[in-house]
């Protein structure tokens, strides 16, 4: 990040800094997957069970959940959060899933979710009390350290894979 870059980041409002760090993160994530073919973007070269197409698929996910079903109070369409504990299934990826198709995905879950959160004071409940007790601000904290995890991953991959680095 450039000191210009650096200083927006200071000399704005909270809530315009979490977003600009949670955004940085989602376009990380988004770097480390484009311009990988789908049969690579499957693999996983690591001693985990990640591939780059399933962290941008488990990411979508959260995004979803996070910010529509546990703020918005939106219907998950799934038996989340019934499923507690089988996280794992968010990885997992088919021969089906293609790098464009989960890209496209997790750009509209982020749309969604910032559309949700601009709507929102930060000190704003989560609608869903039943699954966690917390506001706006927590959501987006734990988004950015929850993106920026993955991106750290996939930046792993990414190297073992080509020899790219840096987010």
């Amino acid at each position: 990040m450039s000191s210009d870059e650096n200083e927006q980041f200071c000399l704005t409002s909270e809530r315009a800094a979490l977003a600009n760090f949670l955004d940085a993160q989602r376009e990380g994530l988004i770097r480390k997957i484009q311009g990988v073919d789908d049969a690579t973007a499957r693999q996983t070269p690591t001693a985990s069970s990640l591939s780059l197409l399933g962290l941008v698929k488990h990411a979508t996910t959260w995004e979803r959940r996070w910010f529509q079903v546990v703020m918005g109070g939106r219907d998950s369409g799934e038996d989340w959060p019934t499923v507690r504990g089988q996280n794992d299934t968010t990885f997992m990826v088919s021969d089906q899933d293609t790098v464009d198709d989960w890209i496209e995905k997790y750009r509209e879950q982020i749309e969604q979710s910032r559309s949700i959160a601009a709507s929102m004071d930060l000190d704003s409940i989560c609608a869903r009390t039943d699954i966690i007790k917390c506001n706006l601000r927590y959501v987006m904290f734990h988004m950015i350290e929850e993106t920026a995890r993955h991106a750290g991953h996939a930046d792993i991959i990414r190297e073992t894979l080509d020899g790219s680095r840096g987010i």
